[in-house]
């Protein structure tokens, strides 16, 4: 079973986590000791019983981590010795935690500052603690101090501990004037005070609901177990429907933390019927016992959606608790994930994406939190008794929201980053139907396409494709769902259309595909002669030229840098053989993840040349007279974390598997239609030629870079087997949405029918042409090919198809009346 999730566990332990709620660390030397993390003073729900189950288990873990005996005497020693700074470097490289959210409710002697926690996590987000604040301006007789809490220290939520005070009974009609006589009887103790009054608390709490829905910040609440101050009879999050009921909150988001222990199946219940409702499992784990712990997220995970299922630490004052949560957290998240995935719960690509929502991607979206550039973005702020974006625009002016076209060209519409945070993000903003019916030569929909100025659609940024753009660091960019109305994709979306396929390849075959692109393209640099602009080669050099290389290496290493702050991975990098021509190949993963950041590869791409004076074209063939460029796809089928195009000693046709074979076959046997998604300009025919290593001939062939359809053994494969497949016919026109959906359409295809293979062709294809059929030799012929397709209409779409069709038709005649139009499209791909 190990084996069989090892990309499970590995994802879990290398995912860089969002810690949503934890406290402050404490110096050296605080009145607060490090042993008080191993004892039952004050009856603290922060401390480990030094008998406990859970005690044992994080000594150990701690005397490992600093590789001392795991007596308590020895930790504490190699802690004075080191130092805050040594430890806590030490404790959160081992957390992998990219973002702490602190409350400061709680006063240690001797506690960090929240800009003292950056020298351990990037990020630093602050929680407001509503009782905390509500005294400390009682008692230092300040009301200024309320502004200054809400308009500083990038606060991105609010929290109440009323379970500690009172209860989580509370009254959301409470009137004004019994808080007021509350507080008079609250005044009237001593100094300083702690509020304990039932209506006093009920009217804050719900006060700071309403203020949190206008600035639209969620609301941590303490549910289940604590201190023993608490009865944690009326800590049951039950208590809160009359709360949660209310209309004037339902638009709050509120997080229970502590996964509600020992009330875990009563949160998972309350998430599962409210919206608004989300979890948080910090304490619950590391606290309880293997047992308890795997128990209790067991129980979250019942009714409540994983969308929904939040992780922290709830470290407080000490790195190790800290590291101590974020180890547990792992490990039994990865426990609860494999048993699902054994269960038939889950299949181990959808238990990876639960990682990385429980991890990171849930607590990014409802704390509205861009970390890309190692900052909070989304930071409100209250100016009079009105709310202030401005603050997001001293750091992010504009969000761009992208999309590819059907011709295969990059559009996107640009909102303030104010207006996206409080609007965009969850309704988009209009399209007309239009702009899915565009060619490269005419921003008008093609005729035929069925597509009109008449009719608006929704792009809806889909979050978390989210990044800070690297060249242009007061933006972002973010990719976009088209929705004809909300949540209902729009039968036309090139992202839709992948993700159908998609899901039908997986609920038939229990089969995901990956991908990964090899981008070559073209570097020009502009050369005026005579008053006339040209772009000319950037060098005149050969394949894998060093000095080709090193005389683009500058700029080479600042697109290599963006990349990899744009989470997009390189693999290898080279000059090509034309002029002025390299290749940049990315590391395969999940297909739809794969046409994504494909997008942002070029963006990437194209805009550092344009900031060193340069343009760089991915068009398949920008000179008649030099090398062709393509974006070849190498393609793997994937089920359960194993490759199952790859074959074995017991499954082996020409080292694939069957179900390898066959979808490969399916490839085989429609690509001619494939191509009029994959090759779909007239100039990419210029490019797929005979003897030019694009594939001209409908063959396959094991390593043959001849053949449009190449089988691979990589390095590490045994060599007779192969790990995956490329398509060479595939281009920077395409639509990498729609090819990657050709693709999988046709593979079903193959698997639905159990189509066959031909004989590979092990040699160059142009010796055997009088053999072999010709891959369509012009857009005509992939267009008439993909018209009888009765296959791909169905499967990816048959209106898409249809808008597509019309769009290279109307491309043919254009090209063909006006071949020097050519000249422009470096401009476009």
């Amino acid at each position: 079973m190990e084996a069989r999730y090892e990309a499970l566990r590995r994802a879990t332990e290398e995912v860089a986590a969002v810690d949503a709620h934890a406290h402050n660390l404490v110096e050296h030397g605080s009145a607060f000791p490090f042993l008080r993390c191993f004892s039952e003073a004050e009856g603290d729900a922060l401390a480990l019983a030094p008998h406990s189950l859970s005690f044992k288990r994080s000594l150990r873990d701690i005397a490992a981590l600093y590789n001392c005996e795991p007596l308590l005497e020895k930790v504490e020693k190699f802690r004075s010795a080191e130092g805050l700074k040594s430890i806590g470097s030490k404790c959160f490289q081992a957390a992998n935690i990219s973002v702490i959210l602190i409350d400061d409710g709680i006063a240690f002697d001797k506690m960090l500052d929240l800009e003292s926690h950056k020298a351990f996590a990037p990020v630093v987000g602050r929680v407001l603690r509503i009782e905390r604040l509500a005294e400390t301006i009682i008692n230092d007789v300040s009301v200024f101090l309320l502004f200054l809490s809400l308009v500083s220290n990038q606060i991105v939520a609010l929290k109440s501990i009323a379970a500690y005070r009172s209860s989580l009974e509370i009254n959301p009609n409470v009137n004004k004037t019994d808080a007021e006589d509350g507080l008079r009887k609250e005044l009237t103790g001593p100094r300083p005070f702690r509020i304990t009054n039932k209506n006093l608390i009920d009217y804050l709490f719900t006060c700071s609901l309403g203020i949190a829905v206008s600035l639209n910040l969620p609301v941590q609440i303490h549910t289940g177990f604590g201190d023993k101050d608490l009865d944690l009879r009326k800590c049951n999050p039950l208590h809160l429907r009359a709360v949660l009921e209310d209309e004037r909150f339902a638009k709050c988001q509120i997080v229970l933390l502590h996964a509600s222990y020992p009330f875990s199946k009563e949160a998972s219940y309350l998430a599962s019927v409210y919206s608004q409702v989300y979890l948080d499992f910090g304490l619950a784990i590391p606290k309880l016992s293997v047992h308890g712990m795997t128990s209790s997220l067991k129980e979250l995970l019942e009714l409540a959606p994983i969308k929904k299922v939040m992780f922290s630490t709830d470290g407080y004052a000490f790195p190790e608790t800290y590291y101590l949560g974020a180890k547990r957290a792992r490990d039994v998240v990865y426990r609860v994930l494999s048993a699902a995935c054994e269960d038939g719960d889950l299949s181990i690509q959808e238990a990876i994406e639960a990682v990385e929502d429980i991890f990171r991607r849930n607590a990014l979206h409802l704390y509205k939190l861009n970390v890309v550039n190692g900052s909070i973005n989304h930071e409100t702020t209250i100016v009079g008794d009105s709310v202030s974006l401005s603050s997001v625009e001293e750091d992010v002016l504009f969000v761009r929201i992208i999309w590819s076209d059907a011709s295969g060209q990059y559009r996107c519409r640009v909102v303030p980053a104010g207006r996206f945070y409080e609007i965009t993000r969850n309704k988009g903003v209009g399209l007309t139907f239009a702009a899915m019916g565009m060619t490269s030569f005419c921003d008008g929909p093609a005729d035929g396409s069925n597509l009109t100025g008449v009719g608006e659609i929704r792009l809806v940024p889909d979050m978390p494709t989210l990044v800070r753009i690297p060249w242009s660091r007061r933006e972002e960019m973010v990719m976009a769902d088209m929705q004809i109305r909300p949540g209902e994709g729009w039968e036309y979306c090139p992202r839709n259309a992948l993700r159908k396929v998609t899901k039908v390849l997986l609920d038939e075959f229990n089969v995901t595909m990956k991908a990964g692109f090899e981008n070559e393209f073209f570097l020009r640099r502009k050369l005026v002669s005579d008053g006339v602009e040209q772009w000319v080669p950037y060098d005149n050099t050969n394949y894998c030229s060093t000095s080709a290389f090193d005389g683009a290496s500058s700029i080479l290493q600042e697109v290599y840098s963006s990349l990899k702050a744009s989470g997009i991975i390189v693999e290898q990098l080279h000059a090509e053989a034309g002029k002025g021509q390299f290749e940049i190949a990315l590391k395969y993963i999940l297909c739809t993840l794969a046409a994504d950041k494909l997008i942002y590869a070029r963006e990437t791409i194209k805009s550092i040349a344009r900031k060193h004076g340069l343009l760089a074209t991915f068009l398949p063939k920008p000179d008649l007279n030099d090398f062709g460029s393509g974006s070849h796809v190498h393609l793997s089928l994937w089920e359960n974390d194993q490759n199952v195009f790859m074959g074995s000693s017991k499954d082996n046709f020409h080292g694939m598997s069957k179900t390898g074979q066959q979808f490969l076959a399916g490839v085989y046997h429609h690509l001619p239609s494939i191509l009029a998604f994959t090759a779909p300009h007239p100039n990419s025919y210029d490019r797929i030629q005979p003897d030019t290593w694009s594939g001209a001939y409908q063959c396959w062939g094991k390593e043959n870079r001849e053949a449009p359809l190449r089988t691979a053994c990589p390095p590490g494969v045994p060599l007779d087997l192969v790990s995956n497949f490329e398509i060479k016919s595939f281009d920077g026109c395409a639509n990498p949405h729609l090819g990657l959906a050709a693709i999988i359409a046709a593979g079903i295809d193959g698997l639905r029918r159990d189509l066959k293979l031909p004989e590979p062709i092990e040699s160059n294809p142009s010796d055997h042409a009088s053999k072999l059929k010709r891959l369509p030799q012009n857009l005509q012929e992939s267009v008439e090919a993909l018209s009888a397709d009765k296959v791909l209409h169905e499967l990816i779409g048959d209106k898409l198809v249809t808008a597509a069709i019309a769009i290279r038709k109307a491309e043919i005649d254009q090209f063909a009346k006006n071949p020097g139009a050519f000249n422009d499209l470096i401009y476009r791909y």
